[in-house]
């Protein structure tokens, strides 16, 4: 049972004071000197950072940015879930009084912090006090209260932080069937809210720093913007989603409530307020994808959420490759259970079936393809293993680069087609020791692959953070301590009464973030900190390279198709062209055999490095592709013996033929060999 400690709570009239003096003009700050980095105007009181000296700016030798990216994290969660169930605020015209106080059902002793309870046990019970005392929150184990105070990004961004991912995250389910509430469940409601309020939160900081675009927090809308705010210093923050059913893309019982002229309407709204990145699935399966499974006890609420939103429970299978998606365990979980109608249980599961049988739908490849056409980056995190390898299959095909990993919710087998791709991964914000292991087992594909690592946070995420190790754990970290860059000295971070060490208090609150690093830098060494010091680059390279990427010209448009055969059906054409219409819904299919052959004449000589065959049920294990100027002499180019259906994608060193040719040598199935689309590129 938790220990719950009582202390003198603030007068009433001290109580007013302190919100009228937060309610005032700023008064001066410490910027007498001119120093650009600290605010002309300040509130009082306030939060102190703790950090002493100039933050860095401008560019390494190589023209490259520096800093450290947090691929993930939730600036303004307490909006979402009905906007009580994390509470606090990031920022308050009211002052921090206003914005560091804990929700109204948590007084007098925290025992109505209902979801405390629900996901982590115990009873929950903790002294509600926020500013100034902060007894037992902001925690590293408490899912329910404010991380991400303005002034601890600040003690971040001082400390070498110059990219942050700020996540648009609500669902709809857990903020209908959450006991407090004070406004509506609708997801796209509070994904605008979030964004709105963080470009107040951005024009609140400008204001200190003497007026707009003066301050160091910069919502940036493309790489190159991105990378002028960097190199000027301040922090770049870009905008992303994640939500369980975004556009209304839930399904009831296998029906989808979306369609595709929703899809286009919900990713160009989201666009226009500046979002960059997204999920398309988050925690429950809906009409877009499967979801990666939660496991123990939050996974049962969670899937007790799905049930209630959908009318279906996760469902598994055994998996056909070496990824898989979380074990879900029978961890109970009675808060969540009790809501099921009556005679519904959560099921059990095979310990053997650990994939999703829901895999990427047709309503979801139309919208990763919509994001793709929108130059917009892709989180496969939270993704099925099966919905995950389709979509790095449709990236592969189009070679395009905008996949992100921002915090170790896929199979780690997956990491090298992201880096191959051109993508971006970050782990989750682990403790030292586990985060460098993770580190150091993938810094030789960094090194292959040429990138920079990355965090995420997932602060006000309910998800836990790293636990203190104690101040006489070995390599501790000692305060004051030097920036990675070494132009800045961060003390202790101080907040009202309250004074954290990541020692003795683990990662409590965003401003602990450059403590965490220090700690890294004592565990595990250098070399993992230089990485992550590279992340800043690494991530803007993949947007970068995602705004540029335009669909190359499919020289298979227009060719003449020939094959060994074509199965007969009085009702449907299953002729070689209809692998090469551009229509997915139309397919060529050859006789039930092995080794069979599609033929494809583009009309004159050209270039041709890249192969793609989009597969129907019926697929081969073991192919080739052939390439032929004359259609007489013939080439081999690339060949498998390990086709496993999907989408493929033959990459080989571009050369010269007006003709291509599929041999077909072992089939997959017991049907023949049966194409949807064929597809040849040049590079």
């Amino acid at each position: 049972m938790t220990t719950y400690r009582t202390r003198r709570h603030l007068g009433v009239v001290s109580l007013l004071l302190l919100v009228l003096a937060a309610a005032l003009a700023p008064t001066p700050g410490s910027a007498a000197d001119g120093d650009w980095w600290d605010p002309v105007a300040r509130p009082a009181p306030d939060s102190g950072t703790g950090v002493a000296g100039e933050p860095f700016k401008g560019t390494n030798a190589a023209g490259e940015v520096r800093g450290f990216v947090d691929a993930h994290n939730h600036i303004m969660a307490n909006e979402a879930f009905g906007g009580r169930l994390i509470c606090g605020k990031a920022f308050s015209t009211k002052g921090i009084a206003d914005a560091l106080k804990d929700c109204p059902e948590h007084y007098p002793d925290g025992s109505l912090a209902i979801f405390d309870f629900i996901t982590g046990g115990g009873d929950g019970r903790h002294d509600p006090v926020g500013w100034p005392t902060f007894e037992d929150w902001p925690a590293h184990d408490s899912l329910t209260h404010q991380q991400n105070y303005y002034a601890w990004i600040e003690r971040a961004w001082r400390g070498g932080q110059r990219v942050m991912v700020n996540d648009l995250v609500t669902n709809g389910v857990i903020c209908s069937v959450y006991f407090f509430k004070d406004r509506g469940c609708d997801e796209m409601t509070s994904i605008r809210l979030q964004a709105k309020l963080t470009y107040d939160m951005q024009a609140y900081v400008d204001g200190m720093y003497g007026g707009p675009g003066k301050g160091w927090f910069r919502i940036v809308t493309d790489s190159a913007q991105a990378r002028d705010v960097v190199a000027q210093g301040k922090l770049a923050v870009v905008l992303g989603v994640e939500t369980s059913e975004p556009f209304g893309c839930k399904q009831v019982l296998d029906v989808a409530q979306c369609d595709r002229a929703d899809i286009d309407a919900g990713l160009d709204e989201l666009y226009a307020l500046g979002v960059r990145s997204m999920f398309l699935c988050h925690k429950f399966d809906n009409a877009l994808c499967g979801v990666r499974f939660d496991e123990g006890a939050l996974g049962t609420a969670i899937n007790v959420g799905q049930f209630l939103s959908t009318g279906t429970f996760w469902r598994t299978e055994k998996c056909t490759g070496p990824q898989a998606d979380n074990p879900i365990g029978l961890a109970s979980a009675p808060g969540a259970e009790k809501e099921l109608p009556a005679g519904v249980e959560v099921p059990s599961y095979d310990e053997d079936a650990r994939c999703n049988v829901r895999g990427l739908t047709e309503l979801g490849e139309y919208a990763v393809r919509g994001m793709m056409e929108r130059n917009m980056m892709l989180e496969i995190d939270h993704m099925s293993v099966k919905a995950t390898g389709r979509v790095l299959d449709i990236f592969e095909a189009a070679s395009y680069p905008g996949v992100i990993s921002s915090h170790s919710w896929m199979d780690l087998d997956w990491t090298e087609r992201v880096y191959g791709l051109g993508g971006f991964a970050a782990q989750y914000m682990h403790g030292s020791e586990g985060f460098v292991d993770e580190a150091d087992r993938t810094e030789a594909l960094r090194d292959e692959y040429g990138v920079g690592y990355g965090y995420g946070t997932d602060m006000n995420g309910v998800g836990g953070w790293p636990a203190p190790r104690g101040a006489d754990a070995p390599d501790a970290v000692t305060y004051p301590f030097r920036s990675v860059d070494g132009g800045s000295v961060l003390d202790r971070q101080t907040t009202g009464e309250r004074t954290w060490d990541l020692n003795t208090d683990g990662a409590a609150h965003y401003g602990l973030v450059p403590d965490w690093i220090e700690d890294i830098r004592r565990v595990g060494g250098q070399h993992v900190v230089d990485d992550l010091f590279k992340g800043a680059e690494s991530y803007l390279d993949t947007w970068g390279a995602s705004e540029r990427h335009r669909a190359g010209e499919n020289l298979a448009d227009g060719a003449t198709a020939t094959a060994s055969s074509a199965e007969w059906n009085p009702f449907t054409s299953y002729a070689p062209g209809r692998a090469v219409d551009g229509d997915r819904g139309t397919r060529w299919a050859s006789d039930w055999s092995d080794d069979q052959w599609l033929r494809l004449d583009l009309g004159a000589t050209r270039q041709v490095g890249r192969v793609t065959l989009d597969w129907e049920r019926a697929y081969g294990t073991s192919y080739r592709v052939d390439l032929s100027t004359d259609g007489v002499d013939w080439r081999t180019v690339w060949s498998t013996a390990s086709g496993d259906g999907g989408l493929d994608t033959a990459v080989f060193t571009p050369a010269p033929a007006r003709h291509l040719r599929v041999r077909f040598l072992d089939r997959g199935t017991e049907w023949g060999y049966s194409l949807r689309e064929a597809g040849v590129h040049g590079r």
